[in-house]
């Protein structure tokens, strides 16, 4: 647990490999995702917060970086490393180190880094540091029932389905109430099979 106890939310994690880089979220890169958020509304579609237009993109960073600051979450921009461009976000939250667990998730990518191979990427290492650096147990998902993109993602990439939400929180601009799905990994799976798997589809791409 020593290792845990000295994580420092205050830290520049940069997290990569030869295609993608994630950093830490910055107030500056409100510039960096502005043509996402009036180009690209589309992509908060089945979000809890969207980031479309500008002023709810600044309410989106400022959120994560508080977040980041209570030491709940630690918010990432995504990079594409083969073409230099910024490709969306993507973090940890719900971090909970006395349970061993935390929550993946917040991750969106503009329409260019869809369906790349992008996101088993970031996947990969996001997972990688949760199971091998931060030593979590569990790392769960969560996505809209209907957000069928999302869930094949996940599943893409060894998630277990655990089971449905009823009624769990409002839908995004409307009066209506979403059904979220639970989808997780475990550190003995990740260990015993799901590491080498995604690894073997990130090579193979």
């Amino acid at each position: 647990m020593a290792l845990i106890k000295e994580f420092d939310f205050s830290q520049n994690l940069v997290l990569e490999d030869d295609i993608v880089l994630l950093r830490p979220l910055q107030h500056s890169d409100f510039e960096n995702l502005l043509y996402f958020a009036l180009n690209e509304p589309e992509i908060w579609t089945f979000s809890s917060i969207a980031a479309s237009g500008s002023e709810n993109l600044k309410n989106y960073i400022n959120l994560a970086i508080q977040a980041r600051e209570n030491k709940t979450e630690f918010p990432f921009i995504v990079i594409d490393k083969k073409t230099g461009r910024y490709a969306g976000s993507t973090r940890f939250y719900d971090i909970n180190f006395p349970f061993s667990s935390l929550q993946l998730g917040y991750t969106w990518y503009g329409k260019d880094f869809q369906g790349t191979g992008l996101n088993k990427h970031c996947k990969f290492l996001m997972l990688q540091f949760a199971f091998e650096v931060l030593k979590m147990e569990r790392v769960e998902f969560r996505a809209d029932s209907n957000n069928a993109k999302s869930i094949a993602a996940m599943k893409s990439i060894g998630c277990q389905v655990e089971g449905i939400l009823r009624s769990h929180m409002p839908k995004l601009n409307s009066d209506d109430r979403r059904d979220s799905i639970i989808l997780s990994i475990l550190k003995n799976e990740w260990e015993e099979g799901a590491r080498q798997r995604l690894l073997d589809k990130i090579n193979n791409k």
